[in-house]
């Protein structure tokens, strides 16, 4: 028993590890020839780190906020952002985890990535929607912009995406990758933006919570526009990126990137 119990704690740590450092994503961040920099953005009396991605256009153009997973502000995320900016958007990912303590100020003062997620689960509410609020106010005026901006989210930042949408209507779409919605028709109320969902056939936790916010967004007559991804479990956007992954993760990972840009191309 005891080996069986260090044999799984082994396992845990390796795959804890392995989601923190993400090495193909740091390659891929490498090779990107896009004007990239990080950005402190006051929030109050806070500093909320920002990595930002300019993409290599002739005009100005819409940006877009991403809002990482409860793993914080991974090199993965970052890599997601310099794939939008290849795409032609203005690309910021806010590091929520910003000022978490006098320690750690940042994900990247995290010791790994579970740590970094129990730290997630201590933000105050109001807070992250203070420190997006800035970010939004932030991303619409820097030169390139058009004053436009989307917020895209994974996982528990797809969470936060939809709930950003509750208390922001400047932000003109926000795309949910495999979180959920508020549950109060209150809070349903105050959404401007369009809302689209991108969810994992083998992700029942979170695809059972469609129903009822498909039925909450109809009835305050709000747009909401989800598909499921057959063959894809929970953050699979990720995995799509992972040389390793399947071949359905991957055609789920291309066909989410397809509907994105087809998405953006309306603002």
């Amino acid at each position: 028993m005891v080996m069986k119990r260090l044999f799984i704690y082994t396992i845990t740590l390796i795959i804890s590890a392995y989601l923190y450092s993400q090495d193909y994503a740091v390659e891929q961040l490498k090779n990107f020839p896009r004007h990239h920099e990080w950005v402190d953005v006051k929030s109050g009396k806070r500093t909320v780190h920002c990595f930002v991605v300019y993409p290599e256009r002739s005009y100005d153009v819409l940006a877009v906020i991403v809002i990482h997973e409860n793993r914080g502000l991974t090199d993965w995320v970052r890599s997601f952002a310099d794939q939008l900016a290849a795409d032609g958007y203005i690309a910021v990912a806010p590091d929520l985890l910003s000022g978490f303590s006098t320690e750690k100020t940042r994900t990247s003062d995290f010791d790994n990535s579970d740590e970094a997620r129990d730290a997630i689960y201590r933000l105050d509410a109001d807070q992250i929607t203070s420190d997006l609020n800035t970010v939004q106010e932030y991303i619409a005026s820097v030169p390139g912009s058009n004053g436009i901006v989307a917020v895209i989210g994974f996982c528990w930042g797809g969470t936060q995406t939809f709930r950003f949408a509750t208390n922001n209507s400047e932000i003109v779409a926000a795309l949910v990758f495999y979180g959920s919605a508020p549950d109060s028709p209150d809070d349903i109320k105050r959404i401007t933006a369009s809302v689209y969902g991108f969810y994992g056939e083998n992700d029942q936790r979170i695809d059972a919570t469609i129903p009822q916010t498909e039925e909450l967004m109809n009835n305050e007559g709000k747009i909401f526009d989800y598909e499921i991804y057959e063959g894809a479990g929970h953050a699979f956007m990720r995995y799509a990126d992972d040389p390793s992954g399947s071949a359905e993760i991957k055609k789920a990972g291309n066909d989410a990137w397809s509907r994105i840009k087809m998405i953006l191309e309306k603002y």
